[in-house]
C-alpha cells in the first residue's frame, strides 16, 4: 500500500495545501485513553482523492494545520463514529468539523443497524472484510510495524465509497436534511460535554441533599484540576464513592477526612488540606446558590403504555426504514409521556417531538394517544412484524 508518511510540520502544511481542493476528505485517528485525562492522539490517517497519508503527531508536534483544514467549510469530511474526532477538532480549533459526514450515523437513516461497526459497514456496502489483527495495538509505541500502519490505513481507504453509496440512498429517501440536523446535534452534544461540569455524573450522588450536592460539586472540581495537572483519569485521583462519603459526612476537619477508609492512603497525604478546602467552600456556599436535585418524571403513564410505545418506536422506524436505535429509546418515551400527560411550564420539548423525530415519531405517537392509529400484524417473518395504520380511514 503506497502512502505518504508525514513527520514534519512543513510536510504537513504542504500536504494540507494539496488536499484542500479535494471535495471529499476521509480521515480517522488512533488514540489511547485508558490512563490519560484526555485521550492521547497517536496517529491520523487521511484519504483524499488520490492522496493517502499517515500523520504522526509525535515527530510533527503541532497538527493544528490539519484540524484547521477540517474545520473550514468547503468540502465533505467523512469519518466513522466520529465522536472522538469531533473532540480532537474542537480541542485544536475551538470549532466543529465543517461538512462532517459520519458514516455510522448516516447509515442509521437508510435502515442499516445503528450503531454499526466500521467492519460491518465496509462489508455490507463495499464487500470488503477488514482485518482485526491489531485491535489491541498500543499506538504510542514507536516504531510502528508495517502491519500496524496498513491496518490503520484500511480504516480510511473505503470511506469515500461508503459516503457515495450511503448518500445515494439518503437522497432516494430525501433525508439529507435529517442527517445534517443529527450531525449538528451530535457535534453540539460533544462540544457541550467538553465545556460543561459533569459533577452530576458522580455515581451515588443522586439522592443527596442540596448542601451535600454542593460538596460533591466542589470535590469534583478539585478532582478535575488534579486529574488535568497530573494527566490521569479523574476516578484514579479519587473514586466516586469517596467523594459521596465526604459529602455525606460534611466535615472539613482533616482528622475526620483521614479517618474515612480509603483516604488514609499515601497518595492523599499531600492533598488533605486541598480536600478540606473544597469541602469548606461547599459548606459556606449560600443557600440560594446550592444545586437542586433534578425533578423526576411524573409517573402518571401506565407502565404498559410506556412499554407499548417503546415497542412502537421499532415498528414506526421499520415502516420508515430507519434504525430504531437512532430514533429513540425508552427514556425518550417516558419524557414524551410526561410532557404530554402532565405538562409543566418551562419544560423543554422532548427529543421525540423535535426536528425530524417530531415529524416521524412524534406525530405518530400523538395519533396513538388520541386513538387515531391502530396496529396490525404486517409480516410474521419480520423481526418487527407490527405496523400502524390510520384507524379513521382504513376499512
Amino acid at each position: 500500500m503506497s502512502y505518504e508518511s508525514i513527520e514534519t510540520q512543513t510536510h504537513l502544511a504542504e500536504f494540507c495545501q494539496r488536499i484542500a481542493s479535494e471535495p471529499v476528505i476521509g480521515f480517522d485517528t488512533e488514540f489511547v485513553s485508558e490512563d490519560r485525562y484526555r485521550p492521547e492522539l497517536c496517529l491520523i490517517q487521511v484519504a483524499a482523492g488520490e492522496h493517502l497519508a499517515i500523520i504522526d503527531p509525535y515527530p510533527v508536534g503541532d497538527t493544528q494545520a490539519f484540524w484547521d483544514l477540517l474545520c473550514t467549510p468547503g468540502r465533505t469530511v467523512v469519518a466513522h463514529a466520529a465522536r472522538e474526532e469531533i473532540r480532537f477538532a474542537y480541542r485544536f480549533t475551538g470549532r466543529p468539523i465543517a461538512g462532517l459526514f459520519d458514516t455510522q450515523l448516516a447509515a442509521g437513516f437508510v435502515g442499516i443497524e445503528y450503531p454499526a461497526s466500521l467492519g460491518t459497514l465496509v462489508q455490507r456496502l463495499v464487500g470488503v472484510t477488514l482485518p482485526k489483527g491489531e485491535t489491541r495495538t498500543d499506538w504510542r509505541r514507536r516504531p510502528l510495524t508495517t502491519d500496524q500502519l496498513t491496518y490503520a490505513l484500511q480504516d480510511v481507504t473505503n470511506l469515500a465509497e461508503m459516503h457515495t453509496k450511503i448518500t445515494t440512498q439518503i437522497h432516494e429517501f430525501d433525508r439529507m436534511a435529517w442527517v445534517e440536523e443529527e450531525t449538528q446535534r451530535l457535534q453540539e452534544k460533544v462540544i457541550d460535554a467538553e465545556n460543561s461540569e459533569n459533577w452530576q455524573r458522580v455515581s451515588g450522588s443522586s439522592g443527596l441533599k442540596p448542601r451535600q450536592l454542593e460538596i460533591v460539586r466542589q470535590l469534583w472540581r478539585w478532582r478535575e484540576d488534579q486529574a488535568q495537572t497530573r494527566d490521569r483519569l479523574p476516578r484514579r485521583v479519587m473514586r466516586d464513592d469517596l467523594i459521596v462519603e465526604l459529602a455525606k459526612r460534611g466535615s472539613s476537619d482533616v482528622r475526620k477526612i483521614r479517618s474515612i477508609r480509603g483516604l488514609e492512603r499515601r497518595n492523599y497525604q499531600e492533598q488533605y488540606d486541598a480536600i478540606a478546602e473544597a469541602i469548606r467552600v461547599g459548606l459556606e456556599t449560600p443557600d440560594e446558590d446550592l444545586p437542586r436535585r433534578a425533578r423526576g418524571r411524573v409517573r402518571t403513564a401506565s407502565p404498559m403504555l410506556s412499554q407499548f410505545l417503546s415497542t412502537a418506536i421499532a415498528c414506526i422506524s421499520r415502516q420508515h426504514k430507519l434504525s430504531p436505535a437512532i430514533v429513540g429509546n425508552s427514556d425518550d418515551v417516558k419524557d414524551l409521556l410526561a410532557y404530554e400527560l402532565n405538562p409543566r411550564r418551562g419544560t423543554p420539548l422532548p427529543n421525540l417531538l423535535e426536528g425530524w423525530r417530531g415529524d416521524i415519531v412524534g406525530t405518530s405517537f400523538k395519533k396513538i394517544l388520541d386513538g387515531k392509529l391502530a396496529i396490525r400484524v404486517a409480516d410474521l417473518n419480520e423481526d418487527q412484524p407490527l405496523e400502524f395504520f390510520d384507524a379513521e380511514t382504513s376499512p
